[in-house]
């Protein structure tokens, strides 16, 4: 296994439908522009609520993606 040196984004990724919607999203997203994406880590997620339902996820990723 060779050495690999990681870049680090951070990341907020939304959705209506779940919090794993909300990762689904960014790394999506993320993946239309960047190469050679390898993991994510959650740092944080949260939501918005109104009249004591979810209407909106928000998760906060760190994705690392390997620099060439």
């Amino acid at each position: 296994m060779a050495d690999h040196v990681y870049k680090i984004l951070e990341l907020v990724g939304s959705s209506s439908k779940s919090s794993d919607d909300a990762i689904q999203t960014a790394i999506a997203r993320a993946a239309k522009t960047l190469k050679n994406l390898d993991w994510f880590e959650v740092v944080e997620t949260r939501g918005h609520l109104k009249d004591g339902k979810i209407l909106h996820y928000q998760v906060t990723l760190r994705i690392g993606f390997r620099l060439e």
